[in-house]
């Protein structure tokens, strides 16, 4: 969909595989492990610190704006800010504040709920594409 120009979507992929996992509660006879299917993100924060590198040295941008609590994202974010001199900023949709993005970030803020509901889509969009609609379990 061609609805916000000059947007590009880079995406990551989900991984799974299963683990042995020991229990939390031990029984007294019985298997003392269990095996879970664990599913791990892989690939986006390396995009996003990639393109906010690539982005910074060919002077894309002033203002480069980080919504993550993804802590292997300070380096990048240091980086641009002191070598390049540009600002990131840190939206953090998480409850759990990372001091260490905190530290690297020109500023630093939680992601409000609020404001975040009012910058969604339409449930529906349409574009000389087609239309695309969410789906309803979002």
């Amino acid at each position: 969909m061609a609805t916000v120009p000059d947007l590009t979507i880079h995406y990551g992929h989900l991984m799974a595989k299963t683990k042995r996992r020991p229990l939390a509660r031990l029984p007294e006879s019985g298997p003392r492990t269990v095996e879970i299917l664990d599913t791990e993100e892989k690939g986006s924060d390396v995009n996003l610190a990639s393109y906010l590198l690539l982005d910074g040295f060919e002077d894309e941008y002033e203002l480069a704006v980080v919504v993550s609590n993804d802590s292997d994202l300070m380096l990048p974010i240091r980086m641009v800010k002191e070598r390049l001199g540009k600002q990131v900023g840190v939206f953090d949709p998480s409850r759990r504040r990372s001091f260490e993005l905190h530290g690297a970030a020109s500023w630093y803020r939680p992601l409000r709920q609020g404001p975040l509901s009012a910058s969604l889509f339409p449930d529906t969009l349409s574009d000389s594409q087609g239309t695309v609609s969410k789906p309803a379990s979002w």
